[in-house]
């Protein structure tokens, strides 16, 4: 029997073939030498009030286990307008999946599950994204043509979601290049996914027909250091505008990730964007070993014609497993095979991904495809202590198989045996010749799992149910007469008024730099100093506490006012905005009172000086100005904060101080 350590060993050889850098250990180099090529496609949900083909309220969600009633559908492929079906349509009617889907009354509609025809358009929507787009630097259609593009994940009720391009081929600025983008498009959101086990997917319908605008790039990113910069940028820009949704799941990214010789990848829905450079580092590394699998299996056997699995049942009792898949597999009744891959040895076990090789790709298409649930396979190349666990001496001689060949095992229901060696036998020889075109799901570790196949150009139709739009010059330039400043403008401002670099992320990420701006210009302070007090201290206190659900940064505005108002130091605001984003109704003169705020002149404030270096010397015995001056200025910080600047209260101390010593 075949050692797993040998399976292992070939997984770090295989890894070290290919030449594979951890993210924090690479360079430019690295990916100018894979090849590295990405782009976005950028979700973003909009503010509106009502969802965008019907009159349901947007923005109301419930929670899993509420609901009033149950959907239960299967879907079925249909014809493009060429006569073609889509490669993931197929693959979705050939999972079986029943599909069910949890409505609420407050939020669904029978427009929502395709028993009445569209309303008109949101025209807060249209106008919400028309925005985005001139500000997008994008040219705007002429006339908006709503289409359908087909879905049988069930994701949508209808089996199409209802899109319209707004804009094409405009541009991003980002610190040293410009990203060009393809097109903005609005589009109804879709279902929330609840759970997906064997062939029962579960939905609700609260986030379902929400209007969202997708951000399409082009493939310009050459890092993944890029890629991210690209999704800030346009994260920012739609936030800009302060017509979006912020919040969990109200914006998300499709990363479109290749290399060189490789193909477009899709990883669907990376929800935080501190994850992208990772999962598209990884992407593209796992599309460059793909292809050194290629190039071991061609040179093993050029023409893939002559290459196909063989496989044979295998009784439980004489195969003797422990392994914990199979004892359950067998609990479960289920049936159980045994697959000899001609020439492949070596190959399942090869890396792909950290912690991740070939074999890695059937178990997940067992899952997607033949919706057999994990763990569904184990083969001869295991690269864990579990191979050890299954007699594949025994199985190769069954199996009549060569020196060279490599073996899986694997259980499901008897239903579903078909389409699993259908899936092995066809992304075996997809490895003879190409990195597939496919949906990847995002982990949060950095790697990704197979979704479904890449969807293609027959998925599209026009919409007989929506009537042309038309977008004339007036309205257009109306929407563009009250825009926000541009991002990259806004990043320059901040540079010139010496805001700390390091609050940046954070003020374009709450779009707070309008407000900076406004509270500078009306009231006379520095940029700087509430830039930084937005960046560092308002993202301080917001880390340490949970605000009020009535608190916003905009009250900020309010308190600079009292202020000036009140002729107060600056300094004060800290220990407002604490009790602030505690009690957001409470007014300020009532804040300073339980902050026992009193005024005081100069006089008053050094009037316990002596009195305190007297007491000091008594303490500490020690003349030492320095080490006296902050003692004396933790003992009487608190009645200054407010009436004079600290810095200016602890040069009148230090005069004091020296005239103490002095005498």
């Amino acid at each position: 029997m075949r050692n797993s350590f040998d399976a292992a060993r070939n997984h770090l050889e295989s890894k070290n073939a290919i030449g594979y850098v951890p993210l924090h250990e690479s360079t430019i180099g690295d990916w100018k030498r894979i090849g590295f090529m990405s782009g976005l496609e950028v979700h973003q949900q909009l503010n509106t009030r009502q969802k965008l083909f019907c009159r349901c309220p947007a923005g109301i969600y419930n929670r899993d286990e509420d609901y009033d009633g149950e959907l239960i559908r299967h879907m079925r492929p249909t014809l493009s307008e060429m006569g073609e079906y889509d490669g993931t349509a197929l693959m979705e009617f050939k999972t079986r999946k029943e599909i069910i889907y949890r409505l609420n009354n407050e939020n669904a509609c029978t427009y929502d599950i395709d028993d009445t025809p569209p309303f008109k358009i949101n025209r807060q929507a249209l106008d919400f994204a028309l925005e985005i787009s001139l500000l997008s630097n994008l040219n705007i259609v002429g006339e908006v043509h709503i289409t359908r593009k087909q879905y049988l994940d069930g994701s949508i009720p209808t089996g199409f979601q209802r899109t319209a391009i707004l804009g094409v081929e405009g541009e991003i600025q980002l610190s040293n290049k410009k990203v060009r983008l393809i097109q903005l498009s609005i589009e109804e959101d879709s279902c929330r996914e609840i759970s997906d086990i064997g062939h029962r997917r579960i939905y609700k319908t609260d986030r379902l027909g929400m209007p969202l605008i997708e951000t399409v790039t082009y493939p310009d990113c050459e890092t993944p250091f890029e890629l991210r910069e690209a999704a800030e940028y346009i994260r920012f820009l739609n936030r800009s505008t302060g017509k979006v949704r912020t919040g969990i799941g109200s914006g998300r990214e499709d990363v479109n990730v290749s290399c060189r010789g490789g193909d477009r990848v899709e990883i669907k829905g990376v929800a935080h964007n501190k994850w992208i450079p990772l999962l598209s580092h990884n992407e593209a590394f796992r599309q460059f070993a793909l292809l050194k699998i290629r190039e071991l299996l061609k040179n093993r056997i050029p023409d893939k014609t002559t290459w196909q699995i063989n496989s044979i049942p295998l009784i439980y009792e004489k195969l003797n497993s422990d392994f914990p898949g199979i004892v359950n597999a067998r609990k479960s009744g289920f049936r159980l095979l045994a697959v000899n891959l001609p020439a492949f040895q070596g190959i399942l076990s090869h890396f792909t991904q950290p912690g991740k090789c070939f074999a890695d790709e059937l178990s997940d298409r067992l899952k997607v495809i033949a919706c057999i649930e994990k763990p569904n396979m184990i083969t001869s190349e295991s690269i864990s202590n579990e191979g050890r666990s299954v007699d594949f001496d025994k199985i190769r001689k069954w199996l009549c198989s060569n020196e060279n060949d490599a073996q899986i095992v694997f259980w499901g229901p008897e239903e579903d045996i078909k389409t699993a060696l259908e899936t092995i036998s066809d992304r075996c020889l997809m490895a003879f010749d190409q990195v597939p075109r496919e949906t990847r799901k995002a982990l949060s570790d950095g790697t990704t799992i197979f979704e479904r196949v890449l969807p293609g150009a027959d998925r599209m139709y026009p919409d007989t149910d929506s009537a042309p739009i038309p977008l004339p010059d007036d309205y257009i330039e109306s929407l563009g007469k009250n825009l926000p400043i541009p991002v990259s403008t806004r990043i320059s401002q901040m540079k010139s008024w010496e805001i700390p670099h390091d609050t940046f992320h954070y003020l374009l990420k709450k779009n707070l730099v309008p407000l900076i701006e406004k509270i500078s210009d009306d009231f006379g302070f520095k940029h700087k100093v509430i830039g930084t007090f937005m960046g560092h201290t308002l993202k301080h206190l917001e880390g340490q506490k949970n605000p009020h659900k009535e608190f916003s940064p905009n009250k900020i505005y309010d308190l600079f006012s009292f202020i000036r108002t009140n002729h107060l130091d600056p300094a004060i605001a800290k220990p407002i905005l604490s009790i602030m984003m505690d009690y957001p109704k409470m007014d300020f003169t009532s804040i300073l009172t339980s902050l026992k705020f009193k005024r005081r002149s100069q006089e008053e404030l050094l009037a316990p000086v002596s009195f305190l270096i007297g007491k000091f010397r008594e303490i500490r015995k020690s003349d030492n100005p320095k080490i006296t001056i902050h003692w004396l200025m933790g003992q009487i910080r608190n009645q200054a904060l407010g009436n004079i600047p600290l810095n200016e209260y602890s040069q009148l101390i230090e005069v004091q101080v020296s005239k103490e010593i002095s005498e």
